[in-house]
């Protein structure tokens, strides 16, 4: 299969699935958006910049699972605990994070909170099988797997999500991402939808 006929059948099959899953999941999204809004108030989906394909921004769609002030809650929480501003600074993440609301918690260990990212694939923004998208601070990371991780479109799952997600070091993130581009083929796409099943039920690495 050439490189154009092979982009052709990744888009086609992120269509098919994306739209599938939609229909099929629509009351679950349902029951999800009015337990945030019950719950957690407005808004009930974020909108976070991600990196895409050709570097392109796109608003990454999430179910929203922190509270509302989380940017200045994160500030405020790693100016007085070094040890989180270290673990912050090595990982882009937090264990213990105390922007997570009680609900979001098991949204994330559930991955619930990723599902309207579907609406990503289908405006052609993701993939279902891709490198994890990233915000712009973690692009210096990715030195010179960069052109490589710009090179594809973002996945809602991949290599580094049915891997050990947030319990692999940054490295071996930037080198799932940079294995998967270099030996991408629509087999290893439907092999990785297979393991991040029960990478899901064990909620290993998610945080």
């Amino acid at each position: 299969m050439g490189i154009s006929q092979a982009a052709v059948a990744k888009r086609a099959f992120d269509i098919l699935v994306a739209t599938t899953s939609l229909a099929l999941l629509s009351v679950l999204l349902l029951i999800v958006a009015s337990a945030i809004l019950i719950m957690q108030g407005r808004p009930i989906l974020i909108r976070h910049p991600r990196v895409g394909k050709g570097g392109a921004m796109f608003p990454c769609f999430k179910f929203r699972t922190m509270v509302r002030d989380a940017d200045a809650a994160l500030v405020r929480h790693l100016a007085k605990d070094p040890g989180a501003m270290l673990e912050w600074q090595a990982t882009r993440k937090l264990k213990n994070d105390p922007r997570v609301t009680p609900l979001g918690k098991i949204l994330r260990e559930t991955s619930l909170d990723e599902l309207p990212q579907l609406l990503n694939i289908i405006r052609g923004e993701m993939s279902v099988v891709g490198p994890r998208p990233i915000v712009t601070q973690e692009l210096i990371r990715y030195g010179s797997a960069i052109a490589e991780y710009q090179s594809v479109r973002p996945g809602l799952t991949g290599l580094w999500q049915c891997s050990g997600r947030s319990d692999t070091s940054y490295d071996e993130r930037v080198m799932l991402d940079r294995e998967y581009v270099r030996h991408w083929s629509m087999t290893g796409d439907l092999a990785i939808i297979l393991r991040t099943v029960p990478a899901l039920m064990s909620s290993r690495g998610v945080y």
